[in-house]
C-alpha cells in the first residue's frame, strides 16, 4: 500500500466505504460506475466509464486488497472503495516462456489450473484466483499441452465460496 495512503487511513480512519463505483471485468479493465450507470444494473451488464488514465490504473492496483471476508477493494486514501467483480480477482498474462503475470503487475507462480464449465480458464496462485486472460489462452493451452498445468473441471458459480471471493460487495454492504 503507498505510504500516502497510510497516512491517510491514520488520519482519517472513520470515512465510510464505497459500494458498486468501481468494476474489474474479465480482461483486467478497471471502470468507473457513477451513479446512473449502477441505476442502469449489476456489473458487468452496465459497465460504466472505462479507466484509460495510467496513473490512476496504477495507483489502484498498487492499492488493491481484499478484507477478511473475501471482498476486494481499492484503498483510495482513507477510503475503502469495494470492487465488482466480472470473473475473479485477478486476470493473468501469460507470457511465452509460461511465466504468468497479474493485472496489478504482479509475477506470480500457478499452483493450479482450472477450467469452468464454457471453457473458461483459471489459475490458482498464492495471492488468489484469477482468469487468463482471452488473449492469452493460446499460450496456456500451450502450456497445458507442454505438461505444465493439469486442468481441473470446475463449476464457475462454486469458485467464489471454494476460494474466499466476493463477486458483488454491494450486494453485501451493510444496511
Amino acid at each position: 500500500m503507498d505510504d500516502i495512503v497510510k497516512q491517510a487511513l491514520a488520519k482519517w480512519p472513520n470515512v465510510p466505504h464505497c459500494y458498486g463505483w468501481l468494476g474489474l471485468d474479465a480482461r483486467g479493465n478497471w471502470y468507473m460506475r457513477d451513479d446512473r450507470t449502477q441505476a442502469a444494473g449489476a456489473f458487468p451488464e452496465a459497465k460504466g466509464s472505462l479507466l484509460r488514465h495510467d496513473k490512476l490504473i496504477d495507483f489502484i492496483q498498487r492499492n488493491y486488497d481484499h478484507d477478511d471476508s473475501g471482498q476486494w477493494f481499492f484503498q483510495n486514501g482513507p477510503q475503502r472503495v469495494y470492487v465488482e467483480l466480472e470473473a475473479a480477482p485477478f486476470v493473468w498474462r501469460v507470457m511465452d516462456d509460461f511465466s504468468v503475470t497479474a493485472h496489478t503487475g504482479t509475477s506470480v507462480e500457478p499452483s493450479a489450473c482450472l477450467v469452468d464449465e464454457s471453457g473458461k480458464l483459471y489459475l490458482v496462485a498464492p495471492i488468489g484466483l484469477g482468469l487468463v486472460h482471452t488473449q492469452d489462452v493460446g499460450l496456456a493451452a500451450d502450456a497445458i499441452e507442454a505438461g505444465r498445468w493439469q486442468p481441473e473441471t470446475v463449476v464457475a458459480a462454486e469458485l467464489p465460496t471454494r476460494f474466499g471471493y466476493v463477486m458483488s460487495p454491494a450486494t453485501k454492504k451493510p444496511a
